[in-house]
């Protein structure tokens, strides 16, 4: 089964409508094999009192003439019998040959089988009549006052007339039941939507939550709904708390950590303890930026837009940067779509942002330009470029070492690559390092992006 049939069986909207329309259809087919045969059954029993009226008729106007031979007072009220081969018939006689019949047998007779039939019986038959056609044939044995021997009298009628008035009325019963049973799916179509409604509103609010377009979900859904969605905002509460909770303590061991260092620093002599002082901050900073991007990652209604953060961290940068590798001011240009939004902590954007940052405003001469653009499989590429001297490519993998900056002799403030790395790929996201048409660095931040 491939993989649109089984996302076709298994949503649920599909196993309610086909559910419903295969009951419809069993129901309706049952139906219409009960009406029909309870058609056939009535049409039967008609057409078997119309042949014993016509019987009853016959005997009633029968009667011996002065010759003893039986004659017909008067013929019959249905015209039938008067028009030849017209599918109703009659006939009398002693035994197998009739003295008297209908016009409508015309030169033929019913070719009634042997049979005795005693004084009032009424015998049935199937017979084959004039132009091969089948009849159903009544028989009643007659004594007429005076009569020496009873008289067989039999009508018969053409047994297509039944099955045509069962076949009309079964072709209308069927398409009666057919558009029945399209009005009844189409009413199970409406009946599953508005049923499945709050469902789809689920839906539509689990992404906005993943989106970080709200918080919670919605507290208007039916009672069937509402239990699932309290629990889900309650797993919502209780993760926002661990986070935060977790967060907190790191930042406190963080604080502890940072403190006792700086004392170690301002106590250290020597520059080798120096040195191992500042590479166990390193060390501190790259697992605190990893560790709290770890918990932030994949947190519902956790959006961050990418402009706002760019456009922050230039407008701060400008104002506190030293100059570029020039000497001159540093033009920072931020390019970012509004709708370009980052699916995680606004922290972590700017510590990642701020590092790039730092390092286009240290190595430019005059330009740092910021972008944005949207990638296959939901990614963000957010790309920071300089028209400094750049870094060539042989180096490029060292400067992804952790506690590595482009220069040791340059002084700053941020993270290092590495980590910035290292956080990107904890959101599933990556650093690429290229050459810049402005001529300097090109450096992509691959982040998962957020609806806007």
């Amino acid at each position: 089964m491939s993989g649109g049939a089984r996302r076709l069986t298994g949503s649920l909207r599909f196993r309610l409508l086909a559910g419903a329309a295969v009951w419809i259809a069993l129901a309706l087919a049952l139906a219409g094999l009960v009406l029909s045969g309870l058609f056939r059954d009535h049409v039967a029993r008609r057409f078997e009192a119309e042949l014993t009226n016509h019987l009853d008729q016959l005997a009633a106007l029968t009667e011996l003439g002065a010759d003893g031979a039986p004659l017909l007072r008067q013929p019959l009220s249905d015209p039938r019998f008067r028009r030849p081969l017209s599918g109703l018939y009659w006939q009398v006689g002693p035994g197998d040959a009739p003295v008297l019949r209908s016009r409508s047998l015309w030169d033929e007779a019913l070719a009634l089988p042997p049979d005795e039939v005693a004084d009032g019986d009424i015998h049935r038959h199937s017979v084959v009549g004039p132009a091969g056609r089948h009849l159903s044939v009544l028989e009643r044995a007659v004594t007429l006052p005076n009569g020496t021997a009873p008289l067989r009298m039999a009508v018969a009628q053409d047994e297509s007339e039944l099955r045509a008035v069962v076949v009309d009325f079964n072709r209308v019963l069927w398409l009666s039941l057919g558009a029945l049973a399209l009005a009844l799916i189409a009413a199970a179509v409406v009946q599953v939507s508005v049923g499945l409604r709050p469902l789809v509103r689920l839906r539509a609010e689990l992404a906005a939550v993943r989106a970080g377009r709200r918080k919670r979900f919605g507290g208007d859904s039916p009672r069937e709904v509402q239990p699932l969605l309290d629990d889900l905002n309650a797993l919502l509460d209780h993760s926002e708390v661990v986070v935060v909770r977790a967060r907190l303590q790191a930042g406190n061991l963080a604080h502890a950590l940072k403190t006792n260092l700086a004392v170690l620093a301002n106590e250290a002599e020597g520059e080798a303890a120096a040195r191992r002082v500042a590479e166990m901050r390193r060390h501190i900073d790259h697992h605190m930026a990893r560790a709290r991007a770890a918990a932030a990652r994949g947190l519902p209604g956790v959006a961050t837009p990418v402009a706002d953060s760019a456009g922050a961290l230039a407008r701060v940068l400008e104002k506190l940067q030293g100059g570029g590798r020039g000497g001159g001011r540093v033009t920072v240009t931020v390019r970012v779509p509004r709708e370009h939004v980052f699916a995680g902590e606004r922290e972590d954007l700017d510590e990642m942002l701020g590092n790039l940052l730092d390092n286009a405003m240290t190595w430019a001469g005059s330009r740092v330009e910021v972008a944005s653009r949207l990638e296959a499989g939901g990614m963000l590429a957010v790309v920071v470029e300089d028209d400094g001297p750049g870094l060539p490519a042989d180096r490029r993998d060292a400067v992804l070492a952790p506690g590595v900056r482009l220069d040791e002799s340059t002084p700053g403030s941020g993270l290092g690559l590495a980590v910035v790395r290292d956080v990107a790929r904890l959101y599933g996201g990556d650093l690429r390092l290229g050459d810049s048409p402005l001529g300097g660095l090109r450096v992509e931040l691959v982040l998962p992006a957020a609806s806007p």
